[in-house]
């Protein structure tokens, strides 16, 4: 065993029903050193957090050395009195409370401290701050605070756990350049006082600048570490995205022809895109890609009238069209698969009758407004036969499903209401290979009837191989076009990481 590791797995595999999320992976972290994690979305990254900060436990035969010694069950509570500390997007902090608070009274909770000393809380608070280098008012409301702020409470509460690994998710989404620099001085700093840091993100030009080696994973496998004087962004994008397309390509169609149904002029939406304009035609699939907090669900949800925009256009064939609401959409005919099915997209203690037929229960009613339940049955049977959901039981719970007739069973919801637009986000997140390229075969056949679809997705094989035309999103603004045929996951990758300005070599 290496004494300088801190940290060490071998083995470590997680697999869920029909999914492998893990494939005997091996990762080593040094004692002060920041070990970079990365990989494309779906690539394990997440997953393997999980394990190491114990939420989720490894399939058998795992082993996991932490400062020399076998860890034979990771829970989140040990994983914390180890000096593990995962620094989430979200923060997990509460706005409404002091940054004092936010900082050091979990650590008074966690270690089952009956009584509160709010002079003891203050002090820890500040120590915590000094050891980054930085001042904030400790009374002030944490949501008064910027995105760069609250980061720097997030970091100095971890360190109020006396962290010896911090795991760090996309720590610069929302971060200008100027507090990039300023967070990566602070991590530089820990790491010098001998913290490690398992830094994770999608930004090469960034993880090239602050990582002192990577760890690529792909497809929940593991590529291999590397020092830093042995990559570059293109030997990066390269190990990233070099697998195996496993998916049926489809012909691309020029739908120009068919005509417009949809088009976005001048969307923005503060915070999460600007300047957004393209078109849908009929019976088009138009692939939307990007890395995370790239502003493709945001545009799909402005869409669809859930988190409207803040200005800009919305044309439907032709006539402009204001959609405040997901009632205002659905009225115009455009529907939305969501990327959660199971919390946006089903009613899981529900049947599947009961699903398949919410979006038109009006339309199924009696003059009593009592539902017809002759005509359900005739809709949700049909629809059950046309998308060949299994078991084919109207009665069954939505809770009991696998994952992707549940994703059948959202689609049928839509399909029901006959729409002219269907935006679906991430539509084999979670799926096994084989629903998958079913998924992807229904999505195909709705378009060739005539519905127009746009599709965004994280999988470049998935976009690659479905969508007529692609579009490519970075930071909240679309930076590349292509046309099915010429497009290449290179190419794709980037416009998403570099926004084009370098070219990347096949």
């Amino acid at each position: 065993m290496n004494p300088n590791a801190f940290l060490q797995i071998h083995h470590v595999s997680k697999t869920f029903p029909g999914v492998k999320a893990l494939q005997d992976i091996d990762l080593e972290v040094q004692r002060g050193e920041i070990h970079a994690l990365i990989g494309e979305n779906g690539a394990g990254k997440s997953t393997l957090i999980k394990i190491l900060s114990g939420v989720y436990q490894p399939d058998p035969g795992a082993e996991i050395v932490i400062e020399g010694k076998k860890c034979n069950q990771l829970t989140p509570l040990v994983a914390l009195k180890k000096g593990i500390v995962v620094i989430y997007q979200d923060f997990s902090l509460f706005p409404n409370e002091s940054v004092a608070e936010n900082i050091a009274i979990t650590t008074d909770i966690e270690k089952g401290t009956k009584f509160l000393s709010w002079k003891k809380i203050r002090s820890s608070a500040k120590s915590a701050l000094e050891r980054l280098g930085v001042e904030l008012d400790l009374d002030a409301p944490l949501g008064s605070l910027s995105v760069a702020k609250q980061q720097l409470v997030a970091i100095a509460r971890a360190l109020t756990f006396d962290a010896k690994l911090l795991i760090m998710d996309e720590p610069t989404s929302a971060l200008s350049k100027s507090e990039v620099e300023q967070l990566f001085a602070i991590m530089r700093n820990l790491r010098d006082s001998g913290i490690s840091i398992l830094f994770v993100s999608h930004k090469l030009d960034e993880l090239m600048a602050i990582s002192d080696r990577f760890t690529v994973l792909r497809d929940g496998k593991y590529l291999g570490t590397f020092n830093g004087d042995e990559l570059d962004n293109d030997i990066l994008i390269s190990l990233m995205v070099g697998r195996k397309i496993e998916y049926t390509i489809y012909p691309k169609r020029d739908c120009r022809g068919a005509g417009k149904v949809l088009e976005l002029k001048d969307f923005n939406k503060s915070g999460n895109f600007k300047d957004v304009s393209f078109h849908l035609y009929k019976g088009e699939i138009l692939g939307i890609t990007g890395l995370v907090g790239a502003g493709r669900t945001e545009v799909l949800k402005a869409i669809y009238g859930i988190n409207p925009q803040d200005s800009g256009q919305l044309y439907l064939e032709g006539n402009k069209i204001t959609v405040r609401s997901a009632e205002d959409a659905v009225r115009h005919g455009i529907a939305y698969m969501p990327e959660n099915r199971l919390s946006e997209g089903l009613v899981l203690r529900k049947t599947m009758a009961e699903n398949i037929s919410v979006t038109v229960v009006d339309k199924l009613a009696t003059r009593s407004g009592l539902v017809d339940r002759n005509r359900q049955s005739e809709l949700v049977t049909k629809w059950i036969q046309e998308l060949n959901i299994k078991p084919p039981y109207p009665d069954m719970l939505a809770s009991k499903l696998s994952g992707g007739n549940q994703q059948r069973v959202v689609l049928a919801k839509w399909l029901a209401s006959n729409p002219k637009v269907l935006l679906v986000d991430e539509p084999t997140n979670g799926i096994d290979v084989g629903a998958k390229t079913e998924i992807h075969k229904l999505l195909r056949d709705l378009a060739e009837s005539g519905i127009s679809i746009i599709l965004v997705s994280s999988e470049l094989p998935e976009i690659l191989a479905i969508a007529d035309r692609i579009l490519v999103m970075r930071r909240g603004r679309i930076v590349g076009e292509f046309n099915g045929e010429n497009a290449t996951q290179e190419e794709i990758m980037n416009k998403a990481i570099l926004g084009g300005k370098q070219p990347v070599k096949a």
